[in-house]
């Protein structure tokens, strides 16, 4: 039997001894995932701003490492749209998407998540993800998966996408594009569709479906010459205006970056002078910092609207090589000596001082060969406590994500789950993939999906999951070149319809209102904040949170009366039932704490106020499940001011916990062992033995003669 320590350091070890056909069985499962997989990673890395080759990454060393830490043997690790979206938001707002810095970044963030996951793992604080509601990941999930779909329309339709501050911003700005949409790759995406659609309906090839219209949509491009790409620089542009136009737009760029650097190393000085406590340059250096920041804001904004100007343009580029610079024409002013090549060209984007233009259709391009590399993150203060609050969001929405798969596949395969050990598992992934260049990844829905389909029976199919994806990026990269970039942007369209579920808000809705409203909150606040998706998240939560404290500081307190079954109830919503002139029979259902003990007090008074002549309140306390220190005090002075005036309080059915603190403070003794009563029944008899024949015709009192005993 293997050591419980060695298995609580090595869970992996649980899966031995493994037969031979258990072996080749998840063996199976796990190439049948990975062939699914390596697409799809590849289409999530493009969602997250990333050079496609890093969902790869994030394929390999974070899936097997999450499989053998983890606690379900069939949860598959990866990149998915979700966390793929979220790492985007998270970054775009301090670096160029695609770019070096943009990368280091990101592995900060996937150090940080996995750090975090860790932690709360090894701490045992999974329960820390209850604070983040149902309702709240629902309208979540709903607008990230819309947000998602329209990311992806630039992909779609080939056209150009700005970069601000505002995602329905961007949007809105993409459809004044819609004209220059390029047929070609509009065709593309059609065709991508309809092929995935039209495989899913054959049975045998549905579940290989991704695979083969990557294949053939390769295939297609590579025959059809679908991609036509060129470079330029500013002075090759024919019209002045436009060429101008260019021209500032990299000096300003330059200057941008300039003044980017020399406000890092100003951070650098202010931190430095902070630890002396030399607070004249702290704050010289803060101001100088504040001004830094709003001219670079006024620099962003010219530069956003010239590139904004020059997308607009159509170009047509005389003849020659795609590899080498010729002039440029605005569409329909090419001299009639000039001949062309025939094509539509736009700015994609400029870079390190050249005009990137496109004529046809995005390809996925060249990717490196081999297996990645070791690589710490770049590791800052800055960095670290700018990335925090994100990287915090994204540890709880990934594991959340990755522990609802876990629990559904544990309920088919009757494993027990752990979900410290998963967190654990998840953050060992995240964390030790931050070093081998992966972003973000949590458990997959499709990967797990298939593994339990496929009848993986242990964490050995992820770890033949991740061997196959090494082989792919040692021999197949080359093969992937020509890969429509329309076509990865169909498989995440296809991945992310299932999360848009209006039934499901629906039915929130229709369960409770305050659930609906929490939902619609965080799903329009997601909606409106994007890119910053963690505002949704913490809005939502706290929103959550706060309806639940308003709830519980009036819970539902009802005066009751005699049924004619014997049982006492709500003489509201029975406002025919007996009561007594004698005795005032109420029920509290909350607890009595801090925030709600005055609306039990309140209650308790008024009650006392329209009762004038009864003797005593009996408070049914079968609803009771805490009691603290606030509470315990207000009870205290409540006994003692109605005994003060004559009238006694009864209490029945406290719970074991209420009656330990009233024990340990004094006031079960105070109160009186003869003024607590098990049931309600036992203290009514009670109550009415003490008023003796006075009472012996009240319509509250009990009945049957054996109701004193009961």
């Amino acid at each position: 039997m293997t050591n419980p320590l060695l298995l609580r350091l090595f869970p992996f070890l649980a899966w031995f001894p493994i037969s031979a056909s258990l072996l080749r069985g998840d063996m199976i499962a796990g190439i049948t995932g990975a062939l699914v997989l390596v697409p799809k990673a590849m289409a999530y890395a493009q969602l997250s701003g990333l050079p496609i080759y890093y969902g790869l990454y994030v394929a390999l060393v974070p899936a097997v490492l999450g499989a053998l830490w983890g606690s379900s043997r069939q949860l598959s690790t990866g990149p998915v749209a979700i966390v793929s979206l979220m790492t985007a938001a998270a970054i775009t707002p301090l670096a160029v998407p695609f770019s070096e810095e943009f990368i280091g970044l990101a592995l900060v963030l996937a150090f940080l998540v996995g750090l975090i996951q860790f932690l709360l793992g090894a701490f045992k604080l999974g329960t820390i993800v209850n604070f983040v509601s149902h309702p709240v990941i629902l309208g979540f999930m709903n607008a990230a998966a819309i947000i998602i779909a329209l990311s992806q329309l630039d992909m779609l339709l080939g056209i150009p996408k700005g970069r601000s501050d505002s995602f329905l911003f961007d949007i809105w700005e993409m459809f004044g594009y819609l004209p220059q949409t390029h047929l070609p790759t509009l065709g593309m995406s059609v065709f991508a569709l309809v092929l995935m659609l039209s495989l899913k309906k054959i049975p045998a090839l549905s579940k290989l479906s991704v695979l083969i219209a990557v294949v053939v949509t390769i295939i297609v491009s590579a025959v059809a010459e679908f991609e036509h790409k060129t470079h330029n620089s500013a002075d090759q542009i024919t019209d002045q205006t436009t060429q101008q136009t260019a021209r500032d737009y990299i000096t300003t760029a330059r200057l941008i970056q300039s003044m980017n650097v020399q406000a890092t190393e100003l951070s650098s000085q202010m931190r430095e002078a902070s630890k002396v406590r030399d607070i004249r340059t702290v704050t010289d250096l803060e101001y100088t910092i504040d001004l830094m920041k709003m001219d670079l804001q006024t620099l962003e904004a010219e530069n956003k609207g010239r590139m904004h100007a020059m997308r607009k343009l159509q170009f047509e580029r005389s003849q020659g090589s795609e590899d080498t610079a010729t002039q440029l024409f605005l569409q329909g002013k090419v001299p009639g000596d000039v001949e062309t090549d025939g094509r539509l060209w736009h700015i994609k984007k400029i870079e390190k001082n050249e005009l990137k233009l496109v004529g046809g259709g995005d390809v996925v391009g060249k990717i490196p060969a081999g297996l990645p590399s070791f690589r710490i993150p770049p590791l800052s203060l800055d960095t670290i406590v700018t990335l925090l609050s994100a990287a915090f969001i994204i540890a709880l929405v990934a594991f959340m994500e990755s522990i609802s798969m876990a629990k559904a596949l544990a309920a088919q395969t009757k494993q027990r789950l752990d979900p410290n050990q998963e967190l654990i598992g998840q953050g060992l992934a995240n964390l030790c993939g931050s070093f081998f260049q992966s972003y973000p990844a949590c458990g997959s829905f499709t990967g797990s999906a298939i593994n339990l389909q496929a009848g993986a029976k242990t964490g050995f199919a992820m770890v033949f999951n991740g061997l196959f994806v090494a082989v792919t990026l040692l021999l197949l990269t080359p093969y992937l070149y020509h890969l429509p970039k329309a076509t990865l942007a169909i498989i995440i369209l296809l991945a992310v319809t299932s999360l848009i579920t209006p039934k499901a808000l629906k039915h929130t809705w229709q369960a409770s209102r305050t659930d609906g409203i929490v939902a619609l909150t965080t799903f329009v606040v997601t909606l409106v904040a994007a890119p910053h998706l963690d505002k949704g998240i913490m809005i939502g939560a706290i929103l959550a949170i706060l309806l639940f404290l308003y709830r519980t500081m009036k819970p539902r307190v009802a005066i009751l009366g005699r049924f004619g079954d014997g049982t006492l109830r709500d003489i509201k919503m029975n406002p025919n039932l007996a009561t007594s002139k004698h005795v005032v029979a109420m029920r509290f259902d909350g607890s009595l704490y801090f925030a709600n003990i005055a609306h039990f007090e309140d209650a308790v008074l008024e009650a006392v106020a329209d009762h004038k002549e009864a003797k005593y309140v009996l408070i049914v306390g079968d609803a009771i499940n805490q009691l603290d220190a606030s509470g315990e005090e207000v009870v205290h002075h409540l006994v003692e001011r109605l005994r003060d005036t004559g009238v006694e309080i009864i209490f029945s059915g406290l719970k074991k916990q209420i009656l330990d603190v009233m024990r340990a403070t004094g006031l079960l003794e105070f109160i009186g062992s003869q003024n607590l009563f098990a049931t309600e029944n036992q203290a009514l008899a009670s109550i009415y033995d003490r008023l003796g024949e006075d009472a012996a015709d009240d319509l509250l009192c009990p009945m049957p003669s054996n109701w004193k005993n009961a």
